[in-house]
């Protein structure tokens, strides 16, 4: 899927991956989905802040279950456009005060395993990938392993409100 770098764009991609996963028997209020919706906008979020080039647009593959991987996994992979020279994104804790800087954090505690990696086919840019069970696993809310709630920072964003899953 192809997505305009701007605020809108993340936005209908976050709305897409729900929607996909949805039709894949994984409703909008499953742990799964809501996992997954969750990680791709992130980054999704990030393509757009930090790997946006005017004109260029940033690409979402969706896939399940992931070659390689154990059954039941989807892997969700964000392609941006942005020319080499920046460092590659890590994964850092956000001071308790700060307002952005959570998103790969987020993604690093949720997800099974994610990375970045050159963009499929060659070309400038990047691609950031993780991949979260669909089985109830520690990457799920609400379930038996972590949750948002043992994830430092993740509640004491402004402005943040957070929902509890089934």
């Amino acid at each position: 899927m192809r997505f305009t770098s701007t605020p809108r764009g993340a936005r209908l991609a976050r709305r897409l991956v729900a929607h996909r996963l949805a039709a894949w028997g994984y409703p909008y209020d499953s742990g799964p989905n809501a996992t997954a919706t969750l990680i791709a906008s992130e980054l999704a979020a990030n393509a757009v802040r930090h790997g946006r080039v005017p004109g260029r647009d940033f690409h979402v593959r969706l896939t399940a279950p992931v070659g390689g991987a154990p059954a039941g996994t989807i892997r969700i992979e964000v392609s941006d456009t942005r020319a080499e020279g920046r460092p590659a994104p890590t994964a850092t804790a956000a001071a308790p005060d700060a307002e952005t800087g959570r998103g790969l954090y987020l993604v690093s505690r949720l997800a099974e395993r994610w990375a970045v990696g050159p963009r499929p086919g060659g070309g400038p840019g990047k691609t950031v990938w993780a991949e979260c069970a669909l089985e109830a696993s520690e990457c799920i809310p609400g379930s038996t392993g972590r949750d948002l709630e043992d994830i430092p920072g993740s509640n004491d964003s402004p402005g943040v409100e957070r929902r509890r899953g089934p």
